[in-house]
């Protein structure tokens, strides 16, 4: 019997697996081809060299420099700016010269030995000068953002560019200026910087041509403190003007100690003192005097008052002079490497001298030194702690056209809103009208300036 159930097991077995084997196999499913992975780019680093005071009397602008070149970096760097088929990725390299011309050449053979592809900087026309032969002879594109002498640029070297007017377009609006005011006689001081004594020589020259005589010359340093004993000279001379060729770290205390030995003049300076620090040292005597900055005020440029905002949230603190120029300086480098497709400086250097760019500033044209083109310069007043714009003299006429007919539109948009607000339907027409006509005129001038 266990046999017989043994057979019939064996069968059903059989069976089963005869079944099995017979039974068509499902197909496995087919995975889907993998989805590409995207090749990423390559990146390549450039890296660029800033110089300015970090340290010493100076430290507020050298910061000030700093941070305008590092704002354009990081813009440049969340753009991912392709050149050569790799994103570039700016990187700075800051050094401190402390204004001083030996310090300016040590850190400038450092930035050569680092290979860097550009140098922005140097603030001082003092540490730019000598240090613009190192750049020069390595190949190395410079563009500084705030040295006004004009032999940085008269060296002849191909590598040297500036954003911003030189000391003999300052000097000569300068002089102007003091000629139109009314001032008849002046005393003039420098600190016997490059760039003091290059501003002050150019003023005296614009001075003297516009009938202004001077009546005494005097010299300080950029570090001095104390400035009574020549001021005591200067006040026996009794000059309508006391003009001076330096930075606000001697300027306002210069200021300060003109009021407190009952010099009845007027003070005058350049881009050097036209700064909030001028008045912070200068305290009441400020109120007043003036100053002059390369350029139209940022409020009055197209650009201008975003960057401001930019700025002001980024660090924290008010421009205090020339960030906005070496922003434009960095982005006039990487501009030039752009258009070269490149970011060796023996191959994008070219294209440096042939910009065109529309910086925060200005429109950026090089001549054929590397001077800007057109350089402007405005006129201030110490008014009630804080810097008044009076003019703009000099420069690209059709710039300064512009920057009115675009405040006047706006100012009579503004009118036309505010009174359709508050009348009839028929009224604000009619002042809609008159707005047209307004904008009209403008491009009518705009024209004008342009054929001009």
């Amino acid at each position: 019997m266990q046999a017989k159930y043994s057979a019939i097991a064996l069968s059903v077995a059989a069976a089963i697996a005869l079944g099995a084997c017979g039974k068509k196999e499902e197909p496995k499913p087919v995975a889907a081809p993998a989805a590409p992975v995207p090749v990423a780019k390559p990146m390549i680093v450039v890296k660029l060299g800033h110089v300015a005071p970090m340290t010493g009397p100076q430290a507020h602008l050298g910061k000030d420099n700093e941070y305008g070149a590092r704002l354009a970096v990081e813009e440049l760097n969340a753009q991912g700016l392709e050149i050569g088929g790799a994103t570039a990725k700016f990187e700075l390299l800051a050094e401190d010269d402390a204004a001083d011309p030996k310090q300016g050449a040590i850190v400038a053979q450092k930035l050569v030995d680092a290979k860097v592809q550009g140098v922005i900087g140097h603030l001082n026309s003092g540490t730019t000068i000598p240090a613009s032969k190192l750049y020069s002879d390595a190949g190395i594109p410079q563009i500084s953002g705030s040295a006004t002498n004009p032999k940085y640029t008269q060296q002849g070297f191909a590598t040297a560019f500036r954003v911003m007017a030189n000391d003999v377009q300052q000097g000569k609006a300068l002089g102007e200026f003091a000629a139109k005011q009314g001032f008849k006689t002046v005393a003039v001081v420098d600190d016997r910087t490059a760039y003091g004594q290059g501003l002050a020589d150019e003023f005296r020259k614009a001075a003297e041509a516009a009938g202004i005589k001077v009546v005494a010359t005097e010299y300080t340093n950029d570090k001095a403190t104390d400035f009574k004993a020549i001021l005591t000279k200067i006040k026996s001379k009794k000059p309508d003007l006391v003009f001076y060729g330096g930075m606000d770290a001697q300027g306002g205390p210069m200021a300060k100690q003109m009021k407190e030995l009952g010099i009845k003049a007027r003070f005058l300076g350049g881009d050097g003192v036209c700064t909030p620090e001028f008045i912070k040292l200068g305290g009441e005597a400020s109120e007043g005097n003036y100053c002059s900055l390369p350029g139209m005020p940022l409020e009055k440029l197209a650009k201008g008052p975003e960057f401001k905002d930019k700025f002001t949230k980024k660090f924290g603190t008010e421009i205090q002079l020339y960030a906005p120029y070496v922003y434009d300086a960095v982005m006039v480098m990487a501009d030039s490497m752009r258009r070269a497709n490149s970011v060796e400086p023996a191959k994008f250097l070219p294209e440096v001298g042939k910009t065109n760019y529309d910086g925060v500033t200005a429109l950026i044209q090089f001549d054929q030194f590397g001077d800007l083109k057109g350089g402007a310069i405005s006129v201030y007043q110490y008014k009630g702690g804080k810097l008044e714009y009076l003019e703009t003299l000099g420069g690209d006429v059709l710039q300064a056209a512009k920057a009115e007919i675009k405040e006047a539109v706006a100012e009579a948009k503004d009118a036309a809103k505010a009174v359709a607000g508050a009348v009839s339907k028929e009224v604000a027409a009619e002042v809609k009208v008159a707005t047209e006509a307004v904008k009209e005129a403008a491009d009518a001038a705009k024209s004008a300036v342009e054929k001009k």
